[in-house]
C-alpha cells in the first residue's frame, strides 16, 4: 500500500493544531459578565461561558475575569498578558463599551474618589455640578469665578485643577475643570483637559483610551 507522505505530514499539523491553545491572551476590558480579550492577536468580546480560540471566559466583573486557557483556571486583570510568563502592558489601557443612546459611560475615580463620568469630546474640560463638587470634597470656592453655558442657559460656575482623574488604569495628574452651580451636568463630562493628554480611538465600537507613557 503506497502511501501520500505529504497527505500525512498535513494530516499530523491539522491534528497538532487542535490540540495548541492560546500562546497569547491579553485583557482588554472588563464589564459585568463580559470582558474584551486579544487572543493570538485578534480581539473579541467574551460573555460568560463562551470560549474563543481555546479560550473560555468563566465569570467576569469590572475587576478581573476568570478564564481557562488550555484546561488551566486564570485570574487576570485589565492589561494583564499571559503568554510563557505575565507580564503588564507598556501601556495602561481601558476599554469602554457603549451605553444608552450611544454614549460612554464609565466608573473613573477623581482624587482617588469613585465617580461616574461620560466621555464628552465636546467638552473642552471636565464639567461637573455643583453637588457632585461638594460630595468629592473640592474647594471649588477658591478657583476663578466664570460663566458656564447650560441647557438651561447661562449659569455661575468655578474653573479648578483637578489633582488626578483616572479611568481603569489610564491616569492624568492636573486636570483642568469646571464646576457649574446648579445640577448640570446630571454625569460629570469626561472632557478634552483629560482626553486631548491620552490616546483615544473606537475599535468595533469599543473605545479605546491609552496613556502615552
Amino acid at each position: 500500500m503506497k502511501v501520500n507522505f505529504s497527505r500525512l505530514v498535513l494530516l499530523l499539523l491539522l491534528t497538532m493544531s487542535a490540540f495548541v491553545g492560546a500562546t497569547d491572551v491579553v485583557v482588554k476590558g472588563l464589564f459585568a459578565g463580559q470582558a474584551v480579550l486579544v487572543v493570538d492577536g485578534k480581539q473579541k468580546l467574551l460573555k460568560q461561558g463562551q470560549v474563543y480560540r481555546g479560550v473560555e471566559l468563566i465569570a467576569a466583573d469590572s475587576n478581573e475575569a476568570l478564564v481557562v486557557i488550555d484546561g488551566e483556571p486564570r485570574s487576570l486583570k485589565v492589561s494583564t498578558r499571559i503568554a510563557n510568563s505575565y507580564r503588564a502592558a507598556k501601556k495602561h489601557e481601558v476599554r469602554l463599551l457603549q451605553s444608552g443612546g450611544g454614549h460612554y459611560v464609565t466608573p473613573a475615580r477623581i482624587n482617588n474618589r469613585p465617580v461616574t463620568v461620560m466621555v464628552d469630546t465636546g467638552a473642552t474640560v471636565v464639567a461637573m455640578n455643583l453637588p457632585q463638587a461638594k460630595a468629592l470634597g473640592l474647594d471649588y470656592k477658591s478657583g476663578a469665578k466664570v460663566k458656564v453655558s447650560t441647557a438651561n442657559g447661562v449659569a455661575n460656575g468655578y474653573q479648578i485643577l483637578l489633582p488626578s482623574v483616572t479611568v481603569g488604569t489610564v491616569k492624568v495628574n492636573n486636570v483642568d475643570a469646571i464646576v457649574s452651580e446648579g445640577e448640570f451636568p446630571e454625569v460629570i463630562l469626561l472632557g478634552n483637559s483629560y482626553l486631548s493628554r491620552i490616546d483615544m480611538s473606537v475599535d468595533q465600537g469599543v473605545m479605546v483610551l491609552q496613556s502615552r507613557q
